[in-house]
């Protein structure tokens, strides 16, 4: 759930562009409605536009690549000793981490 006292809160649009591949804004919108691997990307509804964090990304993207790969972590991920250094370097690029 969004701490909307304590996470940053963005467009889903401006939420696509921070992401690696900038996913078109219907696929926030897919992932915050379907879900991926049974993982849906948390938003709320303000002024009728939707919203997510960045902490949201950072759970979801940690969540979905945890359904995939068969491992379960903390729900608030940091990167370990042995994340691979592409993937820590790909989310400072995101603004991710």
């Amino acid at each position: 759930m969004i701490d909307m006292d304590r996470e940053t809160l963005m467009p889903l649009a401006a939420a696509a562009r921070r992401l690696p591949g900038r996913p078109h804004v219907s696929t926030m919108h897919r992932w915050r409605q379907r879900g991926i691997r049974g993982v849906q990307l948390e938003a709320v509804l303000v002024g009728g536009v939707w919203h997510t964090s960045r902490e949201a990304l950072r759970r979801f993207i940690a969540a979905t690549t945890a359904a995939a790969t068969g491992r379960h972590g903390p729900s608030d991920p940091r990167p370990t000793p042995s994340t691979p250094r592409h993937v820590t370097d790909e989310l400072d690029r995101a603004g991710i981490r």
